[in-house]
């Protein structure tokens, strides 16, 4: 293309008018990039605004997400906090964390190393931090795409697309 801009160039100088070059051929249209969008593999939406708000003003979190890890051997769940103590039950270490994959038909928990304990974060919450949780998905039940609940005590968040 910047090869047909050049000889153009050298063309109208030669004959002394001016020459527009053409549009673009290869340039994607607005429709056709609509429609690529809305033909991918995994149609992902993210959470509603109003859910968003919901988290923030009742539990005190944004920034909810569910993602694969070591080769989807685990499912990392995490949260940034904005309110310490509404936040609070999240880390609670007496609750027992549940991740369900209702379309897998599978309930992952936290797994708990001999060493280390329970693989999630149960310290005191500290405004604008990000914690996490990581559920076993021994067997890789829950894939890129699926839709997640997680339940932590009386908190429970909803249709988390998992990464």
């Amino acid at each position: 293309m910047k090869n047909l801009l050049i000889v153009l160039g050298l063309a109208a100088s030669m004959t002394g008018s001016a020459v527009a070059p053409a549009a673009n051929p290869a340039a994607p249209t607005t429709s056709a990039i609509q429609a690529a969008k809305q033909s991918t593999k995994h149609r992902v939406a993210g959470m509603p605004e109003s859910a968003r708000q919901y988290y923030a003003l009742i539990w005190g979190v944004d920034q909810l997400s569910a993602k694969l890890v070591e080769s989807g051997a685990l499912v990392r769940f995490s949260y940034r906090v904005l309110d310490v103590t509404k936040a609070a039950p999240l880390n609670d270490k007496a609750s027992s964390p549940q991740m369900i994959d209702e379309k897998a038909g599978v309930a992952l928990q936290v797994p708990t190393m001999e060493k280390v304990g329970p693989l999630r974060q149960s310290t005191t919450p500290e405004k604008g931090k990000e914690y996490w949780m990581v559920f076993s998905n021994k067997g890789s039940y829950v894939k890129a795409g699926h839709r997640v609940s997680v339940v932590i005590g009386k908190f429970r968040v909803d249709g988390l697309v998992v990464h």
